[in-house]
C-alpha cells in the first residue's frame, strides 16, 4: 500500500493522450521554416545520437508524475515543439542537436561549427600488417593482379610475358597456401583462386606451343575432384592433341569430354561433335565424320557442318547423298533479318534517325559477314559437285543454279552461271564460256555489267579490241560505277596509244572504288607513257603502301628512278626486289647493269653472274660475262659463255667468231684455226673469217694461205661490186624520182617501177648473206678482232719471224684498222 499514491481530484487521468509530437508530422514539414532551413544549410547535418548532449531523451525529456505538475513534454529526440521557444534560448536546428550549437552559445561564447578551434582532427590509426590474415589477404590480391596482368599480355600478342606472369601467379598461389596451412586456416583455402591460376598457367603453356606441359597443368585440374566442371578442360587437351596430330587421343578426349557434359548444353555438346567429325576427316575416316555431321544436320544445322557434310560425300564419291546434302545446306536458316528493315522511310522522323544508328552497327556487319560466308560455302559446294552428281560439268551446274532458284539464296542463282563461265574458261572453252556470258545482256544491271565485264577481259586477252571495247561500253552502261568495267575501257583506249582518254578512265575507277590496285598500276603506266615521271612515281608509291610485297610494283619504282637518273634510289629498289623474288633473272640483270654504269665491275660481275645461273639463255647477260672475262685476261672462261651463245642464235656468225678469237688470245692457235675453218665451211662469204684464216695460216707458215688468199679477194670483189649495185639502184631510184616529177606521169611510173624493183631484188639478195660489218665483241674498240688488211698488200712486206711474231703484232693491227668494223 506505501506504494499507492492517489490521484489529486484536480489532476486529469486520461489528459495528454490526443498530444502528439510536431516532430512527426510530415505534412507540416514543408511549411516549418525551421527545417526548410537546416535542410539549405550544413546545419541541418544531424551529429551521431549519444546521451551527454543536452537535449537528448534522457537529458531533456521531464517524467510526468501524479506529484508534480505536467509540463509540455518536449519530443523524443529532444527537439522541443515548433513554436515552443525558451526564453531566450537559442533555438536548434534538428531534434538532437544542431551544428555548432551548444548551450554556451546563450553566455556569448563564440560561434564555431566546424570546431575549428578544437585544432587538426587526429591521425588515423596505422593499419597493422603484421597480422597473418592481412598477410594472406596481400597476398591473395597479388595473385589475383599477376592473373590479370598475364591475360592483358596475351591479348596484345605478349605471349611469352604471359607466360611469365602466369608462372609467377602459380608460385605466389602456392606460397598463399603454405601461410594459410601455416597460420591453421587450412580450411580457407580459395579453390576458385588455385583454379584460375592452374587454367591460366595451362592456357599460356598451349599459347606458347608448350604442349606437354599445357597438358600436365590440365591433368591437374581434371585429376581434382574438388573443381566443378573440370570435365570441359579436357576439349582442351583433345585440341592440343589435334594440333599435335595425334588424331587418336584428340577423339578418346573429345568423347570423354562429350560423356561428362550434360544434354542440357547442347550448344557445347554440337560443337564438340563437329570437332570429332573433323578429326574423323582428317583421319580419313569419312563414314565416321559423315555419322557426325549428319546428327549435328538433324539436331541444330549449320553451315559448316552442311558443307563439310557434301565434302565428305564428295571423298566417298556418293551423288544421290551429295545432292541432298546440297539441298540441307541452302535450307540451313541463318537467323538474319531482311535487309529492307534498314532502308529509311519518308514519313516517320524518328524511325529513320533509329535506322541510320543501326543500319553499319556491329550486329549489322555481323550479319552480313555471316550472309558472306554462307554464300562463299554455297558457291564453291555448286563449283565441287557440278562435275560429280551428273554427266557434264554443264548439267550439274545447271541443276544446282535451279535448286538454288528455289531456295532463300535466289540472287547466288546468276553469280552461279557466271561462275560456270569462268569454269569454262578455266577449262579454256572460250567459245562455251562467251556463250554463257551472252545470255545475261537481258538480265539486270548488276549481273549484265559483270558478264560484260568479263567478256571485254576475253575479247582483250584475244586481242579483239574493237569487241573488247564495245562490251566495256555495255558494262558501263548497265553500271557506271563498276571499276572492272571502267579498267577494261581504258585499257582498250591504252591499246590505241590514247594515252590521255586512258588516263581518265583509270581515275574515274579510282573515285569509285579507292582500293582498286589494277587501276592506280594501270595510271601509273599511263603516266610513263605520257613521260610525266613524277606522277607516274606517286602512283606506283602509293601502290607499294597498298601491296607490300609486290615485286613489280618494286620494279617499275625502280625503273623510273634510272629513268629520273636516280641511279642509288633504282639499285634500293631493285634491292628490295631481289629479297621478294630472288630467282628474277631479269631484276639482276637489271642490278648488274646499274652496277656496271656506276663502275662498280665486281658488284656487276656479281649480279650478272646470279642471272646467268637462274636464266643461262639471255643473250645480253652471255654478251656482258664473256666481254668481261676478255677485259681481264681471263679468254679460256669466255669461251663456254660465246659457245652458249652459239647454241641458243646458231646462225649468227659472229659468236662463233667470238669463240674462234677467244682461242686466239689464249694462245691456242690450233683449236683457233679449227674453229675458223669450221666457220669458213658454214659461212663461206663471212669476210672476217677468211681474213684471219689467212692470217693463222700465214703466221703458222701453212700452204693453204694462199687458197684462202684467193677466196678472200674474190669475196671481197664480189661484196664491192653488191655496193655498187645498191648504190647505182638507190641513186637511179632517186632519178627516176626526180625525172617523173619533171616529165609524164606514165614515164615516172614505168622508171620508178623498173629501178625500184632492182633495188629491191639487191637487197632481198643482200638481206640472205650473213651480216659482215657487224662487231662481234662488247668490249672497246680496240679489242675488236675482226678487221685485218689485206694479205697482199703492205702488210705482207713484214719479215716472217715465226708465228709468235706475227701473234705478237695482232693488237698493232687491231688497233689500227678497228674503225671499220663500228656498227652502220
Amino acid at each position: 500500500m506505501e506504494n499507492v499514491h492517489l490521484a489529486l481530484e484536480e489532476d486529469d487521468l486520461y489528459s495528454g493522450y490526443n498530444d502528439y509530437n510536431p516532430t512527426f508530422d510530415s505534412e507540416e514539414l514543408e511549411n516549418d521554416l525551421g527545417f526548410q532551413q537546416a535542410v539549405r544549410t550544413s546545419h541541418g547535418r544531424r551529429p551521431p545520437m549519444t546521451a551527454k548532449f543536452p537535449g537528448t531523451a534522457i537529458g531533456a525529456r521531464p517524467i510526468a508524475s501524479s506529484f508534480g505538475s505536467r509540463v509540455p513534454m518536449t519530443s523524443s529526440m529532444g527537439r522541443p515543439m515548433t513554436g515552443a521557444v525558451q526564453d531566450g534560448a537559442a533555438r536548434p536546428m534538428t531534434a538532437v542537436r544542431a551544428a555548432g550549437y551548444t548551450s554556451s552559445l546563450t553566455r556569448g561564447s563564440t560561434f564555431d561549427p566546424l570546431g575549428q578551434s578544437k585544432g587538426p582532427a587526429p591521425p588515423l590509426e596505422a593499419k597493422n600488417d603484421d597480422t597473418p590474415e592481412e598477410k594472406i589477404k596481400i597476398l591473395e590480391k597479388k595473385v589475383n593482379d599477376l592473373i590479370e596482368e598475364s591475360c592483358m599480355a596475351q591479348s596484345v600478342g605478349a605471349l611469352q610475358l604471359a607466360l611469365e606472369k602466369a608462372k609467377e601467379a602459380g608460385r605466389k598461389e602456392r606460397m598463399l597456401v603454405r601461410q594459410r596451412e601455416q597460420s591453421g586456416n587450412a580450411d580457407h583455402i580459395n579453390l576458385d583462386l588455385t583454379y584460375s591460376v592452374l587454367l591460366n598457367l595451362a592456357n599460356q603453356y598451349a599459347n606458347n606451343e608448350m604442349f606437354p606441359e599445357a597438358l600436365n597443368s590440365y591433368q591437374v585440374i581434371v585429376k581434382n575432384k574438388m573443381f566443378s566442371n573440370a570435365g570441359r578442360m579436357k576439349v582442351n587437351m583433345a585440341n592440343i592433341y589435334f594440333k599435335q596430330k595425334n588424331y587418336p587421343k584428340a577423339i578418346k578426349f573429345y568423347r570423354m569430354a562429350l560423356d561428362q557434359i550434360s544434354n542440357a548444353h547442347k550448344e557445347m555438346r554440337i560443337k564438340i561433335m563437329q570437332n570429332i567429325g573433323v578429326v574423323f576427316v582428317r583421319m580419313g575416316q569419312y563414314s565416321d565424320a559423315i555419322t557426325s555431321f549428319e546428327h549435328i544436320m538433324s539436331e541444330s544445322p549449320n553451315i559448316k557442318t552442311g558443307f563439310n557434310l557434301i565434302l565428305c560425300y564428295y571423298a566417298i564419291g556418293d551423288r544421290e547423298r551429295m545432292k541432298k546434302a546440297f539441298q540441307k545446306l541452302i535450307s540451313v536458316p541463318l537467323g538474319i533479318d531482311e535487309e529492307d528493315k534498314y532502308i529509311p522511310s519518308n514519313d516517320d522522323t524518328s524511325a529513320n534517325m533509329v535506322i541510320e544508328a543501326i543500319k553499319n552497327d556491329k550486329l549489322h556487319q555481323m550479319e552480313r559477314d555471316l550472309k558472306v560466308l554462307a554464300e562463299k560455302y554455297i558457291m564453291t559446294a555448286a563449283k565441287l559437285i557440278a562435275p560429280a552428281i551428273e554427266t557434264s560439268f554443264a548439267t550439274g551446274f545447271d541443276w544446282c543454279v535451279d535448286m538454288v532458284k528455289s531456295s532463300q539464296y535466289v540472287e547466288l542463282a546468276n553469280d552461279l552461271e557466271i561462275n560456270k563461265a569462268i569454269t569454262y574458261l578455266r577449262q579454256k572453252d572460250f567459245n562455251q564460256a562467251v556463250e554463257t556470258l551472252k545470255t545475261f545482256e537481258k538480265k539486270d544491271s548488276r549481273v549484265k555489267s559483270a558478264a560484260a565485264t568479263n567478256l571485254s577481259f576475253l575479247y582483250f586477252l584475244e586481242k579483239d579490241y574493237d569487241q573488247a571495247d564495245r562490251y566495256s561500253d555495255l558494262a558501263m552502261n548497265a553500271d557506271r560505277y563498276n571499276p572492272a568495267a571502267l579498267i577494261n575501257k581504258g585499257n582498250t583506249v591504252f591499246s590505241k596509244q590514247d594515252y590521255e582518254k586512258a588516263a581518265e578512265f583509270y581515275k574515274e575507277a579510282l573515285r569509285n572504288d579507292s582500293s582498286c590496285t589494277e587501276a592506280l598500276y594501270n595510271l601509273g603506266l599511263t603516266y610513263k607513257k605520257l613521260n610525266r615521271l613524277e606522277e607516274a612515281l606517286d602512283c606506283f608509291l602509293k601502290l607499294h603502301a597498298i601491296l607490300r610485297n609486290s615485286a613489280q610494283v618494286m620494279f617499275q619504282l625502280a625503273h623510273l628512278y634510272e629513268l629520273l637518273e636516280d641511279p642509288q634510289q633504282a639499285i634500293e629498289w631493285l634491292m628490295q626486289v631481289i629479297s621478294v623474288t630472288p630467282t628474277d633473272p631479269q631484276a639482276l640483270a637489271k642490278l648488274g647493269e646499274l652496277h656496271d654504269g656506276e663502275g662498280d665491275k665486281s658488284q656487276a660481275f656479281q649480279y650478272y653472274y646470279e642471272s646467268f645461273r637462274y636464266f643461262p639463255s639471255n643473250i645480253d647477260v652471255i654478251e656482258w660475262l664473256g666481254a668481261y672475262y676478255i677485259e681481264t685476261q681471263f679468254c679460256e672462261k669466255a669461251i663456254q659463255y660465246f659457245e652458249r651463245a652459239t647454241l641458243i642464235q646458231p646462225t649468227q656468225v659472229k659468236w662463233q667468231l667470238m669463240v674462234a678469237s677467244c682461242y686466239r688470245r689464249s694462245g691456242n692457235y690450233q683449236k683457233a684455226l679449227e674453229t675458223y675453218k669450221d666457220i669458213h665451211r658454214k659461212f663461206p662469204e663471212n669476210v672476217e673469217c677468211l681474213r684471219f684464216l689467212v692470217r693463222l695460216c700465214t703466221d703458222m707458215g701453212l700452204n693453204e694461205v694462199q687458197e684462202y688468199a684467193t677466196k678472200l679477194k674474190k669475196v671481197e670483189k664480189m661484196k664491192e661490186i653488191k655496193e655498187q649495185r645498191v648504190k647505182s639502184g638507190r641513186e637511179g631510184s632517186a632519178r627516176g624520182r626526180r625525172e617523173g616529177r619533171e616529165g609524164s606521169a606514165g614515164s615516172a611510173d614505168s622508171s620508178h617501177s623498173s629501178n625500184s624493183t632492182k633495188g629491191e631484188r639487191l637487197s632481198a639478195k643482200m638481206r640472205s648473206l650473213p651480216a659482215s660489218n657487224e662487231p662481234y665483241e662488247a668490249s672497246s674498240q680496240k679489242e675488236l678482232d675482226a678487221s685485218y688488211v689485206d694479205p697482199l698488200g703492205p702488210q705482207m712486206e713484214r719479215p716472217k719471224t715465226g708465228a709468235k711474231k706475227r701473234m705478237e703484232d695482232d693488237d698493232f693491227a687491231d688497233e689500227e684498222l678497228g674503225d671499220d668494223l663500228l656498227p652502220e
